[in-house]
């Protein structure tokens, strides 16, 4: 299975046209934040572009989405917060929104919410043997999730999570200039920058395990 995975669209989701195999992928994962505080409307602007380019979608709400957003992904059926999809031996679950930050964006949760939800999306793929975690928000103290002054910022319960439950990859966002590769225990964390700067996660995986996962960026 081919997997491309980009977030932190911000209305502006022109580029996705522009990634290579993009139409080609068995699946297109957003990571969150398709809006600048947008609601229904402009979610589905979004997601109507995108699914121009592939019908095979799942995504959930960021931090500067309404939560109208996330009822909007719940009534298509795309929706991954707080929930889990099974394709053949792979698990596919996340959580949205993002810890509380200092500037009241629409969708934040409390540290003990993101912990359930996180939970409460693992266990409906628990079984399987490839486990893909999608987090708006990084987890804290990686690479993924320090601000430009170099202060960390990210949840304190998706760090708890991935070191107890150590799915193999973690797909996040959020923090734009954090762009970057990290691991806790075998658990690689991805956060590949906003999509129009610069770019994407390319996952290649079957229920084996996970054969490719890097992060590609536009070229200039």
């Amino acid at each position: 299975m081919k997997i491309i995975a980009f977030g932190d669209i911000h209305m502006d989701y022109q580029a996705a046209d522009d990634i290579p195999v993009v139409r080609d992928a068995d699946l297109l994962i957003i990571t969150g934040d398709l809006t600048n505080f947008g609601g229904r409307d402009d979610a589905e602007a979004v997601l109507s572009a995108v699914r121009s380019l592939n019908k095979n979608i799942y995504a959930l709400p960021g931090n500067l989405d309404q939560p109208a957003v996330g009822v909007f992904l719940d009534e298509i059926g795309i929706n991954l917060h707080g929930k889990g999809i099974k394709i053949g031996g792979i698990g596919i679950f996340g959580v949205g929104g993002s810890n509380v930050t200092p500037f009241n964006t629409p969708t934040e949760f409390s540290e003990n919410e993101l912990y359930r939800l996180a939970i409460k999306g693992y266990k409906e793929i628990a079984s399987l043997p490839v486990k893909i975690f999608v987090s708006h928000t990084p987890p804290l103290n990686t690479s993924a999730d320090r601000i430009k002054s170099g202060v960390h910022v990210g949840s304190e319960a998706i760090r708890r999570f991935i070191e107890e439950k150590q799915p193999d990859l973690c797909l996040t966002g959020h923090i734009h200039e954090a762009r970057g590769e990290d691991r806790i225990g075998k658990t690689v964390i991805l956060n590949p920058g906003m999509l129009k700067v610069p770019g994407w996660i390319e996952i290649e995986c079957d229920e084996t395990g996970v054969r490719v996962a890097r992060l590609n960026q536009f070229l200039a």
